[in-house]
């Protein structure tokens, strides 16, 4: 099945039996996630689920798990937080079939957009049967020097280049296809799936990119120059940056959650990776989200 095929797909049928093992995940270190996952775990219980619960979660319901494991074993992954908390799940679950609800506890919530309010009517639709997922695809990052591959790893938002520790800027190339798009010194550069569009590359002055178009996003961040636009190419080929100017070492982020260092000299490369497979609300709407999430004007509530 194409990518284009997948994202259109609108209802799956889950019944109570194919939803039987339902992980729960929660943002670390949060007395609120933790409570709600013990009232959460004890309503799944009752209806007969088996709850696996992550290394955060710190109660007596349900069986522990990690990611990795609830990757093989759920049939259902819960995650209690903000985006930066699906976006760490989803980076686990990464290529696995397994849908991700998430229940917003942080400020904006575009991914995890159900509310603490409605959660347990939601999941109760879940277990009937009466919502829709969506897939989302990650990309795929790898450090080479001097032609060895250092390190790797996947986010599900951006992968972003910029200085560290230094006021300076650094200069690199970008390359797709083996083609030059440009050379140029700035802060760095944000490539940006669909689902990160909204993210860190919006706020650099990137496009929004609809879902359902399988393309990355190519973003400076503060070029030395107004000559540089935003780029979106196709996702299904490979980005290269080579760094070539870096007076101190670089960094490479993973949706700002994990973080590779860059040495003057070495290469990126950058392609889409597995799926991620999320739960969408029945009536949820991509531009009412945009315009309630980003408070555009003309916003109305009852807006189709």
């Amino acid at each position: 099945m194409s990518y284009s095929t997948q994202v259109m797909e609108k209802n799956h049928t889950m019944s109570l039996k194919s939803m039987h093992t339902i992980g729960i995940s929660i943002k670390p270190n949060d007395t609120a996630a933790t409570s709600l996952a013990s009232e959460l775990a004890a309503w799944l219980m009752q209806r007969g689920c088996h709850v696996l619960h992550d290394k955060n979660q710190v109660d007596t319901y349900g069986e522990m798990a990690s990611l990795i494991e609830m990757s093989k074993q759920a049939d259902l992954l819960i995650v209690l937080g903000g985006d930066g908390s699906l976006l760490y799940a989803g980076r686990q679950l990464m290529g696995s079939d397994v849908p991700i609800l998430g229940i917003n506890l942080g400020r904006l919530g575009f991914l995890t957009e159900t509310p603490v309010g409605s959660m347990l009517d939601v999941v109760d639709e879940i277990l009937a049967g009466n919502l829709k997922t969506k897939y989302h695809f990650g990309l795929l990052a790898e450090s080479w020097r001097d032609g060895q591959l250092l390190k790797q790893g996947v986010a599900m938002n951006d992968v972003v280049l910029q200085r560290q520790s230094h006021p300076r800027p650094i200069e690199f190339e970008v390359e797709f296809r083996d083609q030059l798009i440009f050379r140029l010194r700035a802060d760095g550069l944000v490539l940006a799936t669909p689902a990160g569009s909204t993210a860190y590359a919006l706020s650099a002055g990137g496009p929004i990119v609809h879902p359902e178009v399988e393309a990355i996003s190519i973003v400076p961040l503060c070029p030395h120059t107004l000559s540089y636009r935003p780029v979106v190419v196709p996702a299904d080929d490979t980005i290269t940056l080579s760094l070539l100017d870096s007076p101190k070492p670089s960094v490479l982020n993973l949706d700002g959650q994990e973080h590779i260092t860059l040495l003057e000299g070495d290469a990126v490369t950058v392609r889409k990776a597995g799926q991620i497979r999320l739960v969408y609300l029945p009536e949820r709407h991509y531009f009412n989200t945009l315009r309630s999430k980003l408070h555009w004007a003309g916003h109305h509530d009852n807006a189709s």
